[in-house]
């Protein structure tokens, strides 16, 4: 072993290197390797204070340069070079940790800060080689839902040595290509959009652009109520006002606008005092006349398929403008073909206006289980789409189950002459008909047409305590559903445990419960001999939770007899010259049973609909609005 005094360097000792800068060497499988060392009993060998020296320098070197001497303690090693301390800080999301181990902390905070604005930080750094000051870096990162999109790039880097110890020289191309042109941003790239087209393959919905009208503290709200309350009437200077101390500071959205709505007062707007124009593209229906809570599933089904094929763009930010540094082009999507009959659609909507309180209409047909149609009024959409997931007491519209229930159990047949008294004590609990009426005793089908509460009740006593239950599910209610574009729940009927619970239930009150779409789906069993998979998107039927066996075909057939029959001598003969309607008018009660829902079910060939109007008091709203959607042209 020799020690040159000119470079500071002990020589002769096997694998000893020839530079300090081989302190972030790593071995040809990618991991850092320690340089040989004196060890103790070779540095006592050596009876020179020089060498003593020497070998205190090379401690201090490689302590330096981010490597551990070996030792005793079981403790797990620190990152071995200055360029994994580096990396593990950027994995770790330290901006400043990662910032200090470079020459140059300020900029490299900034870089990273905005870099991490631009990008997000799903990213994940490797320290893939080293050879000298040099080393290697490669990087993931993951963008988008579900980081989908994934950028894959390497690049290189320096150490050196400084002052302060060894440090990784500062380039924000180390970081990531293009990073050194500017700050990177990311952004999707989308498709050309697709279409929803209606049954008929007319536009249903396209993207379309809407402005959004904001407004500031301080701003002119007159001015602007006066040209926007001709287009919503409920925007006055007083709310806008109310909204503007509410945000605290904040600017309000006071109404987006379709394009032929904005157009005539644009300027006059833009020239308000606080008053700012957002464009912004969304799908919208073409008519936009028609109910948008309830088309919300093909809005998400669209925006979904536009998010699979969306392409990604990772660009740099110059004083020329935009570049792209790396990305992926989208791929082409196709129109969604829907179900919707846009006359029926119309119509069902057109028939829902009148009515003050929340009312809506889902027209299926039962051969396919194709949602021809999902009408809602101007109360409704305030709540959402009350049509599809609202669940509310379906009343007498329920004694279509039970008399499925009742039927399908040898308890009765149509023709069986039961006891109809306008007030019957079942099970503690009082049951009266609709203005107590008394039919006293008539056949089954008489009883189910004029809606007999005590004879429904009555009946349902006998009755195991999951057979409305099970009986429900066979009709489609209870059962859930996942179809494309569709979000849905069709109701909850439990077991009713005790007779007094299947009194209850019997009627359609008590804890069962149903949506439009749910009374929908039953009218359509009904009318079918089995529940058809419901069916918003061609070719895509809803899967089902569980799947029951259909009713005995006599059940299904009678069933139609006595719903035909409250049409034409029952509950709602105001449609009786609507030929071939069949259908089950309905009454709940809910709340402290002061107020009630109306509710009505048919059948007309190949259509089967439900109507709710809340809060209406009887069924006869629902009714009338069944007519004027069935007498509609379209």
């Amino acid at each position: 072993m020799r020690y040159s005094p000119e470079n500071n360097v002990v020589t002769g000792y096997p694998g000893q290197p020839n530079s300090p800068r081989a302190g972030i060497r790593r071995s040809a499988g990618g991991r850092a390797t320690r340089e040989p060392r004196l060890s103790a009993p070779a540095a006592v060998a050596v009876d020179t204070v020089e060498a003593v020296r020497t070998d205190r320098k090379l401690v201090v070197l490689l302590t330096a340069l981010g490597l551990t001497l070996a030792g005793c303690s079981a403790e797990p090693p620190e990152p071995d070079t200055v360029a994994d301390h580096f990396a593990e800080a950027l994995n770790n999301d330290d901006i400043g940790a990662a910032a200090a181990v470079t020459d140059d902390p300020a900029a490299a905070g900034d870089t990273l800060t905005t870099l991490y604005d631009g990008l997000g930080k799903e990213v994940h750094y490797d320290v893939a080689g080293v050879r000298d000051d040099t080393f290697t870096l490669e990087a993931t990162w993951k963008f988008g839902p579900e980081g989908r999109a994934e950028w894959k790039y390497t690049t290189t880097g320096t150490a050196g040595e400084t002052d302060d110890g060894w440090k990784v020289h500062w380039n924000p191309a180390t970081i990531a290509p293009g990073l050194d042109k500017g700050p990177l941003t990311y952004t999707p790239v989308y498709p050309q959009p697709a279409r929803v087209l209606d049954a008929a393959g007319g536009e249903l919905m396209t993207e379309q652009v809407v402005t959004l009208v904001q407004l500031a503290p301080g701003a002119d709200t007159g001015g602007a109520a006066g040209l926007l309350g001709p287009l919503a009437p409920g925007i006055t200077a007083a709310s806008l006002d109310a909204e503007l101390s509410a945000a605290q500071g904040k600017p309000v959205t006071a109404i987006s606008l379709r394009e032929a709505d904005i157009a005539p007062i644009r300027d006059a707007l833009t020239a308000l005092r606080g008053v700012t124009l957002a464009p912004q593209t969304r799908l919208l229906t073409t008519d936009k006349a028609m109910s948008a809570p309830t088309l919300s599933g093909l809005s998400e089904l669209w925006q979904q398929q536009a998010d699979d094929a969306a392409g990604w763009a990772v660009s740099a930010r110059t004083a020329d403008g935009t570049t792209r540094i790396a990305g992926a082009d989208p791929r082409p999507t196709a129109d969604i073909r829907s179900t919707i009959d846009v006359g029926l659609q119309r119509a069902a909507e057109a028939a829902l206006d009148p009515i003050g309180t929340a009312a809506a209409i889902v027209a299926v047909r039962p051969s396919t289980g194709a949602v021809l149609a999902v009408g809602q009024n101007a109360a409704a959409d305030a709540d959402g789409p009350i049509a599809l997931t609202g669940l509310y007491p379906p009343g007498s519209t329920f004694k279509t189950v039970t008399a499925a229930a009742v039927l399908d159990a040898g308890r009765a047949t149509p023709d069986t002459v039961l006891p109809c008294p306008g007030v019957a004590d079942i099970e503690g609990r009082r049951i009266p008909n609709d203005d107590s009426f008394d039919l006293g005793r008539v056949p089954l089908h008489t009883a189910f047409a004029h809606s007999c509460n005590t004879t429904m009740a009555g009946l349902a006593v006998q009755l195991p305590p999951d057979a409305l239950r099970s009986t429900a599910e066979r009709l489609g209610l209870g059962v859930d559903y996942v179809t494309p574009g569709l979000t849905t729940v069709t109701g909850t009927v439990p077991v009713a445990q005790t007779p007094a619970e299947r009194v209850e239930a019997s009627i359609g009150q008590g804890q069962v419960t149903a949506s439009p779409f749910g009374m929908a789906l039953v009218a359509a069993s009904v009318a079918h001999g089995s529940t058809p998979a419901p069916l918003m998107v061609t070719g895509a039927p809803g899967e089902p939770d569980r799947t029951p066996a259909p009713l005995p075909a006599a059940v299904t057939d009678d069933l139609r007899t006595m719903m035909r029959e409250t049409v034409t001598a029952g509950t709602a003969t105001q449609l009786a010259g609507l030929p071939g309607l069949l259908g089950k008018t309905g009454t709940a009660e809910y709340g402290d049973n002061s107020k009630a829902h109306g509710w009505f079910i048919g059948i007309q060939d190949d259509l089967a609909f439900a109507v709710f109007v809340a809060d209406a008091g009887s069924s006869g709203p629902a009714v009338d609005a069944a007519g004027r959607m069935l007498q509609a042209p379209r």
